[in-house]
């Protein structure tokens, strides 16, 4: 099969991690050799209730017994979707009140970047340096990375980047600016969380120019910070707000959200501003509202942050300098790039799942379920201790 894999299917990397897989429950992921991995990744914050959750599975089993796709999105009245979005309006604020699905992130992402422009009229859009949005054009245009875009250029013109949490580069926001667009915490820059309310600042500055704020929830979203959305930390909310990732409960699934007026807008002048054949479909809705009303309904929320400190107790180490993010988004920081391979890599064998961030190769990703118990916390964790003792060992 690995053979195979390498032959048909399109690559991402020269040097993919090639386990090959049997089945997954929990927080595990089984290989085809028989072995067990602890998923502290979770495949990237994706499976926020862990692996075949039965309030998950059970959903997508009603809703194949009923109907799969019908009819292009926003066609038909589809229960599942409908659910799903009146439920999520019910806990957001006010004004984030009408939503359209979409099938991932980076789609959420390009419908959010247009209705900006409906709404205002303009075609300015900043964004962050070591932003990541996606990897469609629109999408990669404010990817705040050249390196990684310089490849495909044309991209969209009119983009410029600030540096987060600098607020001092807040008025490069002006009356000609459509929307800025942050992910709340910082993904791939390492889990780079606000800091002296400069979320707050940001969203002071668009309303004096009339510009719009986007914030990308699609790591922190659901869950994975100790409240729903990443943005309820920091008291400040979005005009648009884009989700995706931990939104399906480990189905493929993308949405952006915002109030009514503008969201209608993209039906008119001209009609199907954005238009998707499968955004809302059935099965992923379903398993999309099991996933809500599950969060909803137990205390995983609060126990995320039980876990976080958990995690920092017990990630104590001379090659860990530091450790960024909120909840369950960590990023323990080695000393050097190198280091955090060769700890990634020994975890694999170990049979521990972690893995890297984009643009801080010094990070070393744990984004867990939001299922998993203290005492798979303290395996991996003792997991990753022996790894790194290992490879200080080798440094000596």
């Amino acid at each position: 099969m690995k053979e195979d894999f390498f032959k048909y299917q399109a690559q991402t990397s020269l040097y993919p991690l090639e386990v090959e897989i049997s089945h997954a429950k929990g927080s595990y992921i089984y290989s085809t050799d028989g072995k067990k991995h602890l998923d502290f990744v979770a495949g990237v914050s994706a499976c926020t209730l862990g692996h075949q959750h039965p309030r998950v599975v059970n959903a997508i089993k009603d809703q194949l017994d009923k109907y799969l796709h019908v009819m292009v999105y926003g066609e038909y009245v589809q229960k599942p979707a409908v659910d799903f979005c009146k439920l999520l309006a019910q806990h957001l604020p006010a004004s984030l009140n009408k939503t359209y699905l979409v099938n991932s992130g980076t789609e959420a992402i390009e419908g959010a970047l247009k209705l900006a422009k409906r709404v205002t009229g303009r075609t300015h859009i900043i964004s962050c340096v070591n932003a990541y949005h996606g990897n469609t054009q629109g999408s990669m245009s404010i990817l705040g990375n050249e390196e990684r875009k310089r490849a495909f250029r044309p991209l969209l013109p009119n983009v410029d980047f600030v540096t987060f949490n600098n607020e001092e580069e807040l008025q490069q926001i002006t009356t000609k600016t459509a929307a800025i667009v942050l992910e709340t915490i910082q993904g791939s820059a390492g889990f780079v969380t606000p800091e002296n309310d400069y979320l707050l600042k940001v969203r002071k500055r668009c309303d004096e120019v009339g510009a719009l704020l986007i914030l990308d929830e699609i790591q922190p979203g659901f869950g994975r910070t100790g409240k729903l959305f990443g943005f309820e930390n920091y008291n400040v909310f979005p005009d648009i707000l884009v989700i995706g990732k931990g939104m399906g409960g480990g189905m493929p699934v993308g949405a952006f959200t915002a109030n009514e007026k503008m969201m209608d807008l993209l039906a008119h002048d001209p009609k199907c501003g954005h238009i998707t054949t499968f955004g809302g479909h059935p099965i992923i809705a379903a398993a999309s509202l099991a996933t809500l009303q599950e969060l909803l309904e137990t205390d995983l929320m609060e126990q995320t942050l039980i876990k976080e400190q958990l995690f920092r107790s017990l990630l104590k180490h001379p090659l860990i300098t530091e450790i960024h993010g909120k909840g369950l988004m960590l990023a323990p920081m080695t000393p050097s790039a190198e280091i955090t391979n060769q700890v990634i890599l020994k975890c694999k064998d170990k049979g521990l799942v972690l893995f890297w961030l984009m643009f801080e190769e010094r990070a070393i990703r744990i984004t867990p379920p939001l299922t998993i118990s203290e005492e798979e916390i303290k395996e991996g964790c003792a997991i990753l201790i022996e790894a790194l003792n290992e490879v200080q060992k080798e440094l000596c």
